[in-house]
Order: structure tokens, then sequence, then C-alpha cells
């Protein structure tokens, strides 16, 4: 593999000089955005044309410790290289332009760039060579040529058959440049891996928008990076249908959205919204917490039936409630429709599978449709105005409110919970007596609420809520959804995000073995079924390349009695001294010890270091650290920016630019509870028992935790490991 790290290198110069125009152009790309006047032919639309050239301007914005491209492709003159023969392309994050419009940079996105991920000696896809740059500072540091064909592995002098694809260093076809990069060093937000997609990656990035994906990924092997470049790749390839229907990037709490919250930017998306499924289905304040019997029936799919029944138990018949019928006086002529046909008319609008609030909204035109038949057969005129007059008449209007009343989502839940007798009807048949029992408010609250406006919710509620609110009214569909962390969801919450994608696609992210909730997913495909997408294309991800083997390998001994049948991960990376297990013979002394680790953590190497201790533990550990001056962030317990007043938009804007990029100190004390998702560099685990104790799921939670570790894993302990991982040594 043709190469060379000196600076000096007439190739290193040449490449580093069009580097230098590359940044030159983009510079003059943006300040030509800049210049551009917003004059639209109203104030909205002017407003509108603003915001879109203020992105504009955002999106092209460099970051000079970033490089524009990270490589080049060089298409032979034969026929397998099509429109692009003898052609090269340098391939970045972002298309740059000269002033005559010439490409200096292509998108990785862009077709032609495929074949930076996916081409091999086998199936070269008409490329003669493959270039990787190295970086420093966002300066080219050197190159590494890979010969795709014959003739370019004549002309480029020492061999090489590198595929692209990560081996294990120091073998063949392993890329020290393309190691280098996922093993570096970081600190802060997750970055993007645009520089090192792998093939089985990159397929899942440029699946098709029509096409539902569920990528099944161990610890290390990318999966939210892929989910994330995925969306980068569906707003290139298809904008205008993801800018008109929406897309949401859905994670399992604030503190991992914060940690991912840069990668898109970096790719110069802006408009792709990050949410919780809390804050997702946030129509009440959640306040309370359920027990886990009552939030696994809350979250079962079945409730959805019960939700159904109580809503539509509401209707009432007119034999019933209007015996007499519905009387209208227009001018001299009194017309009548008898409680019999109303009952047809209320019938024959439940046949045709409408929401409750669609069949309420459609039985007032009904009626006045039956009241103009009548009309229209004695010899009156009548048109629209006459049918909508009639609608809207008190006496119809107070019909339909006695036959279909409208219905508040948050009464109805509140009933549910509150009067066993209406949670009795609606779940019979379907629940038991003893889940009916569970999720009542005398069993879930140690103060009964007197009503929906007192009542403390809790996440499983609000969710439940917003079921009730949709089987009232269709919400709306956006056209591209991804859902990481899947695995923890419950089929409720499977059901809240999927009708958020219900006519789009959703790319869904996760790994059964981390599942730690009671109520975590037994299978992808039941959690399709629950989202909507029985059809989806399920992926699997076994292979990491961010954490060392030795690691994966001691976490994996877990699994057997953690997640049984799943297939272990392996990794490619093989790193010494990455695994440490460190006995502390007194109680007294393992906070201490603990604090030691972590100052020799910070000493031994750069990067993020992450201190992982049980919940009920962390407040005794970041107390210690305090006390040794070991300076140190909780997870969680961030303050949040103040806000800047006085300032300018712009101003503002700059200010809370440089708040995002400000790195934080390099030790984090993470809750165990928080960890999924997340990664460091250096992982320092205390007393694993605790962990495990602290939950019925706890081999899975420490499973997610020994797996946190991109180069060092550390655990300080004085209670015995669990038995699955005794014997190891440091």
């Amino acid at each position: 593999m043709p190469e060379s790290s000196d600076a000096s290198d007439p190739i290193v110069v040449g490449e580093q000089s069009h580097l230098e125009e590359s940044r030159a152009a983009l510079k003059a790309m943006r300040e030509d955005a800049l210049t551009l006047k917003a004059q639209g032919g109203n104030a909205v639309s002017t407003e509108n044309l603003l915001a879109a050239l203020r992105a504009r301007a955002k999106a092209l914005m460099d970051d000079p410790n970033v490089p524009l491209f990270f490589g080049r492709l060089d298409y032979g003159d034969t026929a397998d290289a099509g429109e692009f023969r003898s052609e090269h392309y340098y391939i970045g994050r972002r298309h740059v332009h000269d002033a005559t419009g010439e490409p200096m940079v292509i998108d990785w996105r862009a077709p032609v760039s495929t074949a930076f991920y996916r081409a091999t000696p086998k199936v070269p896809m008409g490329l003669d060579r493959r270039r990787r740059f190295g970086f420093a500072q966002g300066a080219i540091t050197g190159y590494e040529d890979e010969p795709l064909s014959d003739s370019a592995g004549a002309a480029g002098g020492a061999g090489g058959g590198a595929s692209g694809a990560i081996a294990p260093a120091g073998q063949p076809g392993a890329s020290r440049i393309l190691t280098d990069e996922i093993e570096r060093p970081r600190s802060g937000p997750m970055r993007d891996i645009v520089s090192t997609i792998q093939p089985e990656q990159d397929e899942i990035v440029r699946a098709d928008v029509s096409v539902s994906v569920c990528v099944q990924g161990a610890p290390g092997t990318g999966k939210t990076a892929v989910g994330l470049h995925r969306v980068a790749f569906l707003l290139y390839a298809h904008r205008d249908r993801l800018r008109r229907g929406g897309s949401l990037v859905v994670g399992p709490n604030k503190e991992f959205l914060k940690y991912i919250e840069q990668v898109l930017p970096a790719l110069g998306e802006i408009e792709v919204g990050q949410t919780t499924v809390d804050d997702l289905v946030a129509r009440v304040k959640i306040t309370a917490q359920d027990p886990a019997e009552a939030g696994v029936v809350k979250g079962d799919a079945r409730m959805a039936r019960v939700l159904h029944n109580v809503i539509w138990s509401r209707l009432r018949t007119a034999r019933e409630a209007l015996p007499d019928g519905i009387m209208i006086v227009r001018g001299s002529r009194r017309w009548r429709v008898p409680a019999y046909e109303i009952d047809e008319l209320i019938e024959g609008t439940r046949e045709r599978d409408v929401r409750y609030g669609a069949g309420r909204a459609m039985l007032a035109p009904r009626i006045a449709h039956a009241i103009l038949y009548r009309m229209e057969v004695a010899g009156e005129t009548t048109d629209d105005r006459t049918q909508n007059a009639v609608a809207r008449t008190s006496e119809v209007r107070k019909a339909v409110d006695l036959l279909w009343p409208a219905i508040d989502p948050l009464k109805v839940v509140f009933e549910l919970y509150a009067d066993a007798e209406v949670l009795a009807a609606a779940a019979e048949g379907i629940l038991t007596a003893e889940e009916q029992a569970a999720i009542l408010w005398t069993a879930t609250r140690p103060k009964v609420p007197r009503s929906a406006g007192t009542a403390k919710w809790s996440s499983a509620d609000a969710v439940l809520i917003d079921e009730a609110h949709d089987q009232l009214d269709r919400l709306p569909s956006l056209a591209h959804v991804v859902l990481d962390e899947a695995q923890d969801l419950s089929a409720m919450q499977y059901r809240a995000v999927g009708r958020r994608c219900s006519t789009g696609s959703v790319t869904v992210l996760g790994d059964i073995a981390q599942g730690t909730t009671p109520w975590a997913t037994p299978s992808w495909a039941e959690t399709l079924k629950h989202l909507g997408k029985p059809e989806a294309v399920i992926e699997e991800l076994t292979l990491g390349f961010r954490v060392p083997r030795q690691i994966i390998d001691f976490a994996a001994k877990l699994l057997p009695d953690a997640a049984p049948g799943l297939l272990p991960p392996t990794s490619v990376r093989q790193q010494g001294g990455a695994l440490e297990i460190d006995a502390v013979a007194s109680e007294a002394d393992l906070v201490g010890t603990m604090v030691t680790a972590a100052e020799l953590a910070l000493t031994l190497q750069e990067g993020s270091v992450g201190l992982i201790a049980a919940d009920a533990r962390v407040a005794e550990v970041a107390a210690a650290l305090r006390a040794e001056g070991v300076e140190h962030t909780v997870l969680g317990s961030e303050p949040a920016a103040p806000a800047i007043e006085g300032a300018t938009e712009t101003e503002a804007e700059l200010v809370e630019s440089l708040l995002a990029e400000t790195v934080g100190p390099r030790l984090v004390v993470v809750p165990a509870t928080l960890a999924k998702g997340l990664e460091y560099d250096q992982v320092l685990v205390l007393e694993p028992a605790e962990i495990v104790a602290a939950e019925p799921r706890g081999l899975r939670r420490l499973y997610v935790v020994l797996t946190r570790a991109v180069s060092r894993l550390h655990v300080v302990h004085c209670a015995a490991l669990p038995v699955q991982l005794r014997g190891d040594g440091g």
C-alpha cells in the first residue's frame, strides 16, 4: 500500500494545496449566500427566504480543525468507470465548488462517492485507486493509496490489496489511517464516522427512503452513527420529500441526545429534530413513576384495545337517548328523522372504520343529508348551503353531543384508573383482574387524585394519553424517524413512535442484549409489529470497531445468562492493557481506591474518562472526587446554559455556538442507568455487584456498563464479581 507521512512529500504538498483552495472556495460560497437578499412576495415569504438563507450560510461554515475532504477516488480508463471514466474526485463532508461551478469536493452522499466505501480489488467499481488522507488540526499529514486495479498496482509501486474495510492492525488489508481515526481519543460530544464507514454500514446508510430498517448492533459496531448518517443521506437524496414531511431522531434520554447532537450539524444537516419518547408524547407533565408491575401492564399493547373500548363505549343509541328522533323546523315546515334511522347513520359511520373524532364530525352532515332528502322529496330546492345550515342547527348539534359526545383523552385515561367498574368493562377479556388492579390509582399513587388536572402522571400514562389522542383523531406522520436504543421501549411506546411515521419509514437501532427495562422487547419482530412496520428489513452488526477485543470478550461472558440466544459480539481491535481488574479488601477503601484510579487514568492517555457506578453510589463518588480536588462533572446534573439577556440574535447564536464547542472536564461520573449509548476512551467501573443488584435485569445493565470503553476498562470492586466474570485478572 503506497503511503507517506512526510509533510514535504510532493504528493502531500499538492494535496494540501488543493485543501487550501477548497477552503477558499467554501468561504466564497458562504460569502455569496450572505450577500443574497431575501425578497418574497409578502412578509411571510420574505421571512421564510431569510430563514433559508441563514440556514444555508450556517451549513457552509468551515471548521479549520476538520478536514474538508478525507479521501480521493481515481477512476480508471475503463468501461466499468462509466460516466466517471478517467476522472478523479475528492470525497468530503459537503459539496464545494469553485467560481465556475466545477466541483472541488464531492459530498460523501453523492452516487459517485459510493465506491469510496464499497470498492474492493475483486469489485473495483471502475476505480484504479482509492486514497485516504491523514490529518492533524485540519492539515494533511500523510496519505495511503489502495490500488484497486492491475494498472494502478503496477503504477503505484509497493503493492497492497486493501479493501477499505478495517482489518486487525498488522494483518493484510489493514489501513493505518483508518485505524488511527477510529482509535483517536475523543472528548465531548459524539463525532461523525463519515471517513470510516464500513461496507456493511454503508449498505444500511444508503437504503432507500421507502425501506424501513432495523439494526441489531452489538456494542462498538457503530449502530447509532449508522442511523444518524442514514438520515443525513436521506436528506441529501430525498431533500424535498423529507423537508416537506419532516424527520426526527428519538433517543432514550436528554443526556444521550446531548451526546449525539453535533453529528448531523457536522454533516451539514441542521433541520432534523431530536427528542425523547417522553417529550414526543408530552401532553402532560411527567412527575410520577409507576411500580414495575403497573408499568408493564400500562406498556402492554393490549391497553390500546382497552382504550378503544372505553372511548367507543361513550356512544349512545338514538332509541335510548332520542326515542322521538330529531325534529327540525325550516320556515313553516317541520322535518323529522326517526330514532332508528339515526342509529343506522351511526352504525354506517362506524362501519367506515374512522377515528372517533372523524366519525363525530361526520354525524351532523349525515343527519342533515337525511333531512335534505325529505325536503327534496317534498319538492323543495336545496343545495350545499342548506345542508350546512341544517347541520349547524341547535337540534342537530345537541343530538350529536348526546349521541356521539366529545371526549377529552386526559379524562378518559384518568377515569380508567379511577373507576374500577369502568376499567373492568373496558378490559373484559383483555386484562386479568390482577392486571386491572395493578393500574388503578389506589395501587400506583400514595394519594388518589381527585381530578385529571391534579393527577401526577407517569411516562406510561403520557403514552396512553397520546394513544387516546390518536384514537380520537389521527396524528400526522413524518417522512422518516430514527429510533435509537429501541430495545428498552414498551409496546405502547413503539405505537407512539410508529404513528409518527405511519406513512413514512423508520430506522430502528438497538441491541436486545442491552434491554434493561421490565418491558424490554423480546425480539425485533415484536418491535416492528408494534411500530406498524412488520415488513422492515432486519440487519445485524456483530463486528465491533471501537471496543477492544479483551473488553468485549470479558463483557460477553454475561450474555448466556443475561441474553440467552444472542450471538456474542466480536471486535477487530486488540489492545494490550485494555482490561484491568482490582479487588479491594475493605469496603472503607473502595471509593478512595477508585479516586486514585481516576487520577491515574487522567495521566495515562488523552481523551475522555467515564467513571460509572450504581446510581445510589454516585453522590458519594462525586463528593470524594471533590475532596481530592479532582475536576469532574456528574452526568445528568450539568446546569443549563444561562440566558443571554440583551444580546442580538446573531450574538446569541455565536455565544451559543461557542458554549456548545466548550469541552468540559475529561472525567465524567456516570450513573449506571444513564450509560447506555455513550462511550469513553477509558471507563472505570465501581462495584459491579451493586450495579447488578440495583434492578431485576442487572446483568444486562452491567453488560452495558462494561462495553462503554473505547481503549481501557478498569474494574474496582470489594464485593465478589458476578460468577460469570470471575477468574479474569488484570
